[in-house]
C-alpha cells in the first residue's frame, strides 16, 4: 500500500497548504538521494513477492460467506512476533485498506541462486499456515482478488452501517468500519481524495449481459439514501461503484527487484513494462463487482477509477483555473515514459510534468528522461500527510518524496533505496493478479523473476510505443483476454548487444532502426509461433539449458512454466474464466448477472477447497506435483552452499 507514516493525519484543507512545501522538499530530498547513491554498484539480485489476503468467515448454516473484519487484532499478533525476533523470521505483515486484509511477504527476500526457486511456494505455504492458525475453525485466509459480494447488503462480520452523509468514505455502499482502523492512512486517503477532487469517486464497470439481465441495466439507489448523486453518476448497464474500497479493498500479486546499480533498475524498468499487460491478462482473476457479473476480468481501472482524485479542470471538463496542469491518468494506471536511453524514442505520448521541479532536477544534474520522469509524478499533490512529518531534515529523510512516489501506483515502480540502508535501487511489477493457490502465485512470480535474468543475459528489446502499452492494458482487462484479443508486442527482440547464442536461437538479425512490434495473441507470446517469434518460455528454457541448475529445482521451474504456458494456450482457464463457469452452471443462477449470497458461499466454499488441497481443480490447475521443500532454512542454506547454482547471478554489464 506504501508509506506508513505515523502521526496525526491533516485533513484535505489542511493538507492542501503544504503541497508546495512536500513537494518542493520531496524533489531536494531525491536530488540529495540521488547524488548520494547514483554511483552504488555491484548490488546482487535480491526479490521478493507480496501477497494480499483476504479474511472470509463461513456460515454453514445459512450457507453465507462474508469478510471478517479482524485484520487489526491478527496483524498485532503476527508483527509481535517480529518484534520479539528482531525481524528474524519467515514471514512479514503489514495492514492494507480493508479491515478485512492483510499483506504477506517473505522475511527476508530471496537471493540469485537457482534454488531459491524451491522455496518461493513453500514460503507462501507457510504464511497461509501462520494466519490460519490464528483463525477460527470458521474461517479462512483466502487469496481472492475481488470478494464477489464486495459491497452487498451485511457482506461484513461483524455486521457494519453504511453512513453515505457523514462518514469519511460517504459511499452508499462500503460501510468505512470495512476499512483497517489500525493506522490513519487509509481512511484519510479516502477522505482526501473525495474531497480534492471535490465530489465521490465514479467507478463503472459494464455488466455483463446474460440473457436475463435487464436491458438496459439501471439500478435505483434512493433506497440506500442517494441524494442524486449516484443516479447521475451511474451509467446504464454498467456496475456503479463510489469509493476507494472497491479497488484497494481488492488485492493483488507484486513482485520487486533489486538491480546491480540504477542503469540496470531502469534498463528493467523499461523491459518489464511491456510485460505488465501480459501478465495481467494472464493472471485474471476478478469478473464479479458488488454481488454482479461483469464483462471485464481484471481489477484494475476498477483501482484506477477508485482513487482517481482529479478536479473536473484536470480532466478537462472545465477550464484550468484553481488547478495547472490537465492530466490525462489516474494515479494509478499505466508508466507514462521509459527512463533508459534506449526507451527515449519509444515515449510518444506527451507527458504532463512540472517545468520548474524538472529544471531544478536538470539543474542539479539530473538527466533529462529521470528529470521529467520524477517531475510528472510531482503534478499530483500530497493527499495524506501527518503534522509530525511537515518539517523534515531533507539531507536525512526521504518521507516527502515517498510521499508522492509511493501514492502514484503505476504498473512499474523505480524504487531509490532508503537512505541509510543496505537496499540498493530497485523496481517494482505491479500488475498482476493474486491466485487461489501457492502453487500458481509461485509460478507467476517465478516467470517474472526469470524473464529478467534472461532479458539481462541475452541483452533482450521488449520496448514498444508507450501508447501500444496504454493500449495493451486496455484490452488486457476483457473478458477472456487471453484467448480472444492481441496485443501489441515485439517481434525482434534482440539487440546490437544480445549474445550470439540469442541472436542464432532467434533466428534475427540485429537491427536497431527498425520497430518491429505487431500483435499477437497471448498464446503466440508465451509460447512462440514457428519461424516468427520464439516465445518467452522458449526464451527461459533456453536460458536455463546453459544453467547448471539442480534437478529438483529444474522440475519445480518447469511445472511453473508449464501452468504459464497452458494458460496461454486455453488449456488451463484463468482464475476469472473458472469463476465465471462455476457461477454460470450454479443451480442458483438465472442468467440474470447477478451472484446472490449462496452463489456465493458455494463460490468460497470451492475456492478454500481448492487453496487448502482438499480438492482438485485440474481446469485451472492441471494436475501439478509440488516438489518445494517446507524446510525453508535448510534449503536455503543447501542453495547458499552450492556454488553450481551462483549462475543466476548474472545481469548486465
Amino acid at each position: 500500500m506504501g508509506l506508513l507514516t505515523e502521526g496525526s493525519p491533516l485533513s484535505w484543507e489542511e493538507t492542501k497548504k503544504y503541497a508546495d512545501h512536500v513537494r518542493q522538499h520531496g524533489v531536494i530530498q531525491f536530488i540529495k538521494l540521488y547524488h548520494r547513491l547514483k554511483d552504488r554498484q555491484n548490488d546482487c539480485l535480491k526479490w521478493g513477492d507480496e501477497i494480499e489476503y483476504m479474511i472470509i468467515k463461513f456460515d454453514h448454516e445459512s450457507k453465507s460467506a462474508k469478510v471478517c473484519l479482524k485484520a487489526e487484532p491478527l496483524l498485532s499478533v503476527l508483527q509481535e512476533k517480529e518484534k520479539e525476533n528482531n525481524g528474524d523470521v519467515k514471514a512479514l505483515w503489514r495492514p492494507e485498506f480493508g479491515a478485512y486484509m492483510i499483506e504477506g511477504t517473505p522475511g527476508k527476500p530471496y537471493g540469485a541462486l537457482s534454488s531459491h526457486f524451491n522455496v518461493v511456494e513453500a514460503n507462501m505455504k507457510f504464511r497461509r499456515d501462520e494466519v490460519t492458525t490464528l483463525l477460527q475453525e470458521d474461517e479462512s485466509i483466502l487469496c481472492l482478488t475481488s470478494f464477489p459480494r464486495l459491497g452487498c447488503p451485511n457482506f461484513t462480520v461483524p455486521p457494519t452501517q453504511i453512513d453515505p452523509k457523514t462518514s469519511a468514505l460517504r459511499s452508499l455502499f462500503f460501510p468505512d468500519d470495512a476499512v483497517y482502523d489500525g493506522h490513519p492512512r487509509f481512511k484519510t486517503l479516502a477522505r482526501n481524495i473525495r474531497e480534492r477532487r471535490g465530489k465521490k469517486v465514479i467507478i463503472n464497470v459494464p455488466i455483463y449481459k446474460d440473457v436475463n439481465t435487464p436491458d438496459p441495466f439501471i439500478e435505483d439507489f434512493s433506497q440506500l439514501g442517494d441524494d442524486g448523486e449516484a443516479k447521475e453518476a451511474a451509467k446504464p448497464n454498467h456496475v456503479y461503484m463510489d469509493t476507494m474500497g472497491f479497488g484497494m479493498g481488492c488485492s493483488c500479486l507484486q513482485v520487486t527487484f533489486q538491480a546491480c546499480n540504477i542503469t540496470e533498475a531502469r534498463i528493467l524498468y523499461d523491459q518489464l513494462a511491456g510485460l505488465c499487460p501480459i501478465a495481467l491478462a494472464l493472471s485474471a482473476a476478478s469478473p464479479v463487482h458488488r454481488g454482479y457479473l461483469t464483462d471485464k476480468d481484471c481489477r484494475w481501472d476498477i483501482i484506477a477509477a477508485s482513487v482517481d482524485d482529479r478536479t473536473d479542470e484536470e480532466l478537462g471538463l472545465k477550464p484550468l483555473n484553481t488547478n495547472r496542469f490537465l492530466i490525462n491518468k489516474s494515479r494509478y494506471d499505466s508508466i507514462d515514459s521509459y527512463l533508459s536511453p534506449a526507451g527515449e524514442k519509444f515515449n510518444d505520448i506527451k507527458l504532463v510534468y512540472d517545468q520548474d521541479i524538472y529544471n531544478m532536477l536538470r539543474e542539479a544534474g539530473i538527466d533529462h528522461l529521470l528529470a521529467q520522469h520524477v517531475a510528472h509524478l510531482f503534478i499530483r499533490d500530497p493527499i495524506s500527510l501527518f503534522s509530525e512529518k511537515i518539517d523534515q531534515t531533507d539531507e536525512e529523510d526521504t518521507d516527502h518524496f515517498e510521499n508522492i512516489q509511493s501514492t502514484n501506483w503505476q504498473t512499474m515502480r523505480f524504487k531509490p533505496p532508503p537512505p541509510n540502508s543496505s537496499i540498493g535501487w530497485r523496481v517494482e511489477f505491479r500488475s498482476m493478479e493474486v491466485q487461489l493457490t501457492e502453487f500458481e502465485n509461485a509460478a507467476y512470480v517465478v516467470f517474472i523473476v526469470l524473464l529478467t535474468r534472461v532479458i539481462l543475459t541475452f541483452q533482450l528489446n521488449f520496448l514498444i510505443p508507450v501508447s501500444k502499452v496504454d493500449e495493451n492494458l486496455s484490452k488486457a482487462q476483457n473478458r477472456d483476454a487471453v484467448l480472444n484479443e492481441k496485443f501489441w508486442f515485439r517481434k525482434d527482440l534482440t539487440t546490437c548487444e544480445s549474445p550470439p547464442v540469442a541472436t542464432a536461437y532467434m533466428a534475427s538479425c540485429c537491427n536497431p532502426d527498425e520497430c518491429q512490434y505487431k500483435l499477437m495473441t497471448i498464446n503466440e507470446i508465451i509460447n512462440g509461433k514457428p519461424n516468427d517469434f520464439p516465445g518467452l518460455v522458449p526464451l527461459i528454457q533456453k536460458f536455463l539449458t546453459s544453467m547448471d541448475v539442480d534437478v529438483d529445482t529444474q522440475c519445480t521451474i518447469q511445472q511453473y512454466l508449464k501452468l504459464i504456458q497452458l494458460r496461454a494456450k486455453g488449456d488451463l482457464k484463468t482464475s476469472a474464466r473458472w469463476i465465471r463457469d462455476f457461477i454460470a452452471q450454479h443451480p442458483n443462477y438465472k442468467k440474470d448477472s447477478i451472484v446472490n449470497e449462496r452463489i456465493n458461499y458455494d463460490l468460497m466454499c470451492a475456492a478454500d477447497q481448492i487453496t487448502q488441497g482438499k480438492k482438485g481443480c485440474p481446469e485451472l490447475l492441471g494436475k501439478p506435483s509440488s516438489r518445494t521443500t517446507d524446510d525453508i532454512p535448510n534449503a536455503v542454506e543447501k542453495a547458499e552452499k552450492s556454488y553450481s547454482n551462483s549462475v543466476l547471478l548474472r545481469t548486465s554489464k
